[in-house]
This record gives structure tokens, sequence and C-alpha cells, in this order.
């Protein structure tokens, strides 16, 4: 997805074993809402994760359907994993894959790539749902500037743990005593949760930095419940586990290192440099990215808007 600016919700005080609680701010894309909690006033990054937005859920009518038009990216990886619906991806490199719930989707931007995210338009004879994450993982210095690339792992290939009221899929990194098969450039990790009425999830307590995003039911954390629509941001070390309330609960749980200093965003460019994105702004208006083979006639202009730092 393409990066949206907007004002941030104000946190409230995180109770005791928290450091933070990130409401995300809202937007309406086409009719269709888009939650972004990361990056935040109070937060840029957790671990590698630099970007964080919630899409739907939501349904598309008959003859409609998601178009994000080809756009590009530096600096990062996006990581698009659904829980309902399908999207279509294409890109500079030629790839194109449909992306369907449970399975990953993990393009390396590293110097630059463009692409597309759309509905298929042999779907759209029908209302498509649409429910899932899209999050950026910015890619430490010395591997900012590395080859673009472009990885799919269906649900079938990646860890799956069950105990008690508790499932786990592993989408990326390492935890829990498994590891998912795509390549990382830094330590992290990210799974998809279910808990039943009661079921309990420890965080992981290898990795520095960790946090949970609540996208369904709710969850106490040392006596404190959340509903949701929250992310909950630990402290390192502590440790720790969420309790699904009496609906159960759905969450995605991420993190990882410390990065190695803070990040420049700026639309859809993540680098720890300003030239470099200036120099992603130029070639981005120069045509030099490329185009998405299959999608070759639309593109999103780059925008007039300034750059952030972290």
């Amino acid at each position: 997805m393409s990066r949206l600016d907007a004002e941030d919700p104000a946190c409230p005080p995180p109770p005791p074993g928290i450091d933070l609680v990130i409401i995300p701010r809202a937007h309406d894309v086409g009719n269709f809402e888009v939650r972004r909690a990361l990056p935040a006033k109070e937060r840029q990054m957790v671990g590698p994760f630099i970007f964080f937005d919630q899409m739907g859920p939501g349904e598309f009518l008959t003859g409609q359907g998601l178009d994000v038009r080809p756009h590009p990216h530096i600096g990062l990886s996006t990581v698009t994993y659904l829980f309902e619906g399908e999207v279509l991806h294409r890109d500079t490199l030629g790839s194109r894959q449909a992306i369907t719930p449970g399975a990953l989707n993990w393009m390396t931007a590293g110097s630059g790539i463009a692409h597309s995210e759309r509905s298929d338009e042999t779907r759209r004879d029908r209302r498509q749902p649409l429910f899932g994450i899209q999050s950026w993982v910015a890619l430490p210095k010395h591997a900012e500037e590395t080859a673009p690339s472009f990885t799919h792992h269906p649900a079938s290939a990646l860890p799956f743990a069950e105990d008690g009221g508790m499932t786990l899929r592993l989408i990326a990194g390492d935890g829990w005593g498994l590891k998912a098969p795509v390549a990382v450039s830094s330590p992290c990790f990210y799974a998809d949760v279910t808990l039943m009425p009661g079921g309990r999830v420890p965080m992981p307590e290898e990795h520095e930095e960790r946090a949970a995003y609540v996208v369904a039911g709710s969850v106490s954390v040392a006596g404190t419940a959340f509903e949701a629509g929250r992310m909950l941001v630990f402290r390192a070390g502590d440790a720790l586990a969420l309790t699904a309330g009496p609906e159960g609960a759905r969450l995605l749980l991420l993190g990882g290192a410390t990065m190695d200093g803070p990040r420049y965003m700026f639309w859809n460019f993540v680098s720890s440099s300003r030239d470099r994105i200036q120099q992603a702004k130029d070639d981005w208006k120069a045509g030099r990215f490329g185009l998405v083979p299959g999608d070759e006639k639309e593109f999103i202009p780059l925008p007039e808007i300034k750059v952030k730092a972290g």
C-alpha cells in the first residue's frame, strides 16, 4: 500500500508492564478503511518493523476491487499477510503472485523496485472481502542497497504450533522454538496467533523489542484488558504472556533487534540517508524504476510531502 499521512490519535498512559499503547489512526481509501499503527508519533519502529497497516475488514461490491497502482519502494521489505480475500501482486522483476489468507508475500525493495496491488479482474464479478495486514521491515544499513527480490510462501510452508487454547503460525523470523523459511536481513519475529477464551501466549524473551497487535477479540496483560485495534509495545526483557478474553482473540506478534539508527521516510521510501531519499524521488519522476509487466498503463505520481525523520 502507499503511505498516507494524518494526525496520530493520542495514546493513553500505559499500564504497568507495558511501555506504550498505540491507537492506530484511520483513513478512508475509496470507501475502504485502513488503520495505521506504525510509524506513530511516540514510536517509529518496533525492531525492524517501521510500518504497520490494517486493511479492512471490508468488502468490495461487484465490479469493484482493490486498485493500488504501480508505486516505488527503497530500503525496506514489504510484508503482506491476509486473513480474508485475495490480492494480486505484480512488480518490476516480472513477479505475478496472488496472495491468499495465511500465505506470505515478502518483497525486498533494497536499491529500488516498483509494484502494484490489485484485485484480479477475473474475481470482480462478485463481492470480495478483504482483511489483512501490510507491514514494512526496514533494512539495516549494510543491506539498504541490496538487489530487489520477491518471495512467496504458501500457508502450508509456514511453521505452525498448537498448545492447549493457542495456535500460532510463524510468518517470519524465529521464536517459540520455530524458524520461518523467508530470509530476513536482521533478527526479528512475526507471528499470527489465535487464542481460545482464556488461552495464553508468551512473548519471546530472546528478542529485544516486542509488540502485539490485537486483530480481534481482546486480551489482558498483567490484569489490564485491551480490545481489538490496539498495538501494545512491551519493555525489553520482561517475561510476560497475553491472555484472551471471554470471546477469544487473534493477535499479530512482532519485533526484533533494535534498528541501527533512525530512518527517514518519504511516501514509500525508507532510508538512513536524506540524500538517498532525494535520489529515489528523482528516479521515480524520471521513470528509472522501470515498468511493472502487465500493469504498465498507470502509476502513482510522486506526492509533494516533507521528509520525516524518526
